[in-house]
């Protein structure tokens, strides 16, 4: 017994810290440094908030918010993006239980929602361009286009990685890497969606106003 007590408290009778028992399992080190990058992220993402903000109503005589936004399709945007954020939990439960079938389901739900969200952006995009709504018009537009693409930009690239992550998940199965950079990809479209409300509240409830 006291041979334990002293293994525990070391040679001298110190309590050991926590860093002498060896590093941190390699799971718990990439999830903080995703999360590193998570914030980053959304550092940017208040970046361009804040710029879309300050120019929302430089519209230079022209169309504003109220008079181009289709809030039908944003409506039909947002619920396939909540809906894909689902559909990603489920798939991480399925991948807790190794399960391929499930997790298959899960990615081909969660991809099949998010690339109708995109097509219907870039409709939106299309359809005010063809208006004449384009970026160069006002100041307005150009934050509009820049904050809206570039969420878009970052659901293309999240659609990208899970194709990637699929063909992993076939080739090595579920495997300790595997299932870490499922993990990230799981925060990182989460993020996504939380960054949707966001915007949907600021760019298309506010600016509808």
């Amino acid at each position: 017994m006291s041979g334990a007590v002293a293994a525990a408290h070391g040679d001298h009778g110190v309590p050991r810290s926590a860093s002498e028992d060896g590093p941190a399992p390699k799971r718990i080190i990439v999830a903080y440094g995703f999360w590193i990058f998570l914030l980053s992220d959304i550092v940017m993402f208040s970046a361009i908030f804040a710029t879309y903000a300050v120019l929302a109503q430089a519209t230079n005589g022209g169309p504003t918010g109220r008079q181009l936004f289709d809030y039908t399709n944003v409506a039909i945007e947002t619920g396939c993006l909540l809906a894909s954020s689902f559909t990603c939990g489920m798939m991480s439960l399925a991948i807790n239980e190794e399960s391929r079938l499930w997790t298959y389901v899960g990615a081909a739900v969660t991809f099949g929602l998010g690339a109708v969200f995109l097509m219907l952006e870039l409709r939106e995009f299309a359809d005010m361009i063809a208006e004449g709504a384009t970026p160069q018009r006002s100041a307005f537009l150009s934050a509009f286009f820049t904050l809206v693409g570039c969420h878009g930009l970052h659901v293309a690239i999240g659609l990208l990685w899970l194709v990637v992550m699929m063909v992993q998940v076939w080739a090595k199965g579920f495997r300790a890497s595997v299932q870490r950079r499922l993990l990230c990809f799981s925060l990182f479209w989460h993020a996504l969606d939380i960054i949707w409300v966001a915007l949907f509240s600021i760019v298309y409830l506010m600016g509808g106003r």
